[in-house]
C-alpha cells in the first residue's frame, strides 16, 4: 500500500444555497502556499494582494490592558429582575403591597389605589441597582 502526499490544495467548491448557487472567486479562499513542514513559504509582493489598503508602519510601541484577563460578568438577581422594571424616563418602578390576599375586607378606592406602580424611593435606589447592574437608571429623574 502506497502512501502520497500532495502539497497542492484542492480547488474551493461552490457555495450551494438551493436553486441559485454561486460561486466564489478562487482568490478569496486560496491558503497560502505552505512547506512540508507547515510554515509559510516566501511569496513575492505581485501575488500577496490584501482587499484593505496597508497603514504605514509607525515607530511609536503600543502597550497592551489587562492581557488575557476578562471582566467579571455581573449577576442579575432575578427575583428583583421580577419585582422592579423602569420607566422610559429612567425612573425605577414597584407595586404597591397589600393586594394580594384578604380583598373582601380592603373597599375598592384602596384596592384601586394598591394596584397602581409607584417610584421606588431614592434612597433605595442603591439596594435596587446592587440587586440588578443592568438596569439603564436616570439618577436626575425627578
Amino acid at each position: 500500500m502506497a502512501l502520497s502526499l500532495s502539497l497542492a490544495r484542492a480547488a474551493p467548491l461552490a457555495v450551494s444555497a438551493g436553486a441559485g448557487a454561486r460561486r466564489l472567486p478562487a482568490a478569496s479562499l486560496a491558503f497560502p502556499p505552505k512547506s512540508f513542514f507547515g510554515a509559510p513559504l516566501a511569496a513575492t509582493a505581485a501575488s500577496v494582494t490584501s482587499p484593505l489598503p496597508r497603514k504605514p508602519a509607525t515607530s511609536t510601541s503600543l502597550a497592551v490592558v489587562a492581557a488575557g484577563k476578562k471582566g467579571y460578568k455581573m449577576k442579575t438577581h432575578k427575583a428583583s429582575a421580577k419585582r422592579f422594571r423602569v420607566t422610559g424616563r429612567g425612573k425605577i418602578v414597584r407595586r404597591c403591597a397589600g393586594k394580594q390576599h384578604l380583598l373582601g375586607k380592603k373597599n375598592t378606592k384602596r384596592k384601586k389605589r394598591l394596584s397602581k406602580m409607584v417610584q421606588v424611593n431614592k434612597s433605595d435606589y442603591d439596594n435596587v441597582t446592587g440587586a440588578l447592574p443592568y438596569l439603564k437608571v436616570n439618577r436626575k429623574a425627578d
